[in-house]
């Protein structure tokens, strides 16, 4: 099977490895194990992978410095692959830096491998909708459905009245389903680079948003000291 999606784990504890490797050994992928970031960063310079399972504290250069390393590497292997960091339990600063640098998700540990290996099939399929759907206009998770073509959002049947910018929120949310982001990645992607909004105003339009979805508000989870993430339900 040459089609196997490839992650590449960069961690230097030999029990984590080996927890790694038993729990995801059902999995059709192919797993590369490394202990250092530069080894790492070695194999993303010979080999395309499709996730990245990132630990922040390794000896050498530490994970973040290997993030922002392999988002300054201009090479194709390195474009539009999932990175999911890992970091110690109340490790809040490393987990804001990580995802300013550009990870798109994070497990803190010691983490669940049923939660960490779902956190990676949603980086592939996020990934692989990226690359196949460039002009999908249309997206839902449960009821919440946002038609950007029309500039409409709905909640079942029931249109909603909402201003641009929950719009864009709610639009940025559907889109990247599970992504922890950062208020400042919030208000980049909505308003783009050096918008001069403040934290609290990001937390008062996420408010009015929620009392607007109803219910369905609860799917906008607050990820106390980092920011927030749509969390989807299955029922």
């Amino acid at each position: 099977m040459n089609n196997r999606p490839v992650i590449l784990i960069i961690e230097d504890d030999p029990e984590i490895q080996e927890l790694l490797s038993h729990s995801m050994s059902k999995e059709s992928w192919k797993l590369i194990q490394v202990k250092t970031g530069e080894e790492g960063l070695n194999i993303l310079k010979t080999k395309k992978v499709n996730c990245i399972l990132l630990d922040i504290m390794l000896p050498g250069i530490d994970g973040l410095r290997v993030l922002k390393k392999i988002k300054e590497q201009e090479q194709s292997t390195c474009t539009n692959i999932p990175i999911i960091m890992t970091t110690a339990k109340g490790e809040d600063t490393d987990i804001v830096a990580g995802l300013e640098l550009g990870a798109d998700d994070y497990v803190v540990k010691p983490y669940s491998p049923k939660v960490l290996i779902a956190r990676i099939r949603a980086g592939l399929r996020r990934q692989e909708e990226s690359g196949n759907n460039v002009n999908v206009t249309i997206w839902q998770q449960g009821s919440l459905k946002i038609d950007a073509a029309r500039h409409a959002a709905f909640n079942g049947d029931q249109q909603l009245d909402l201003f641009a910018t929950e719009f864009a929120l709610l639009k940025h949310f559907l889109s990247n389903p599970e992504i922890v982001f950062s208020r400042n990645q919030l208000i980049e992607a909505i308003r783009g680079p050096d918008y001069p909004v403040t934290d609290r105003s990001v937390d008062v339009q996420i408010l009015g948003l929620r009392k607007k979805l109803g219910k369905a508000g609860d799917m906008i989870e607050t990820i106390r000291g980092v920011g927030y993430r749509f969390r989807v339900i299955n029922n």
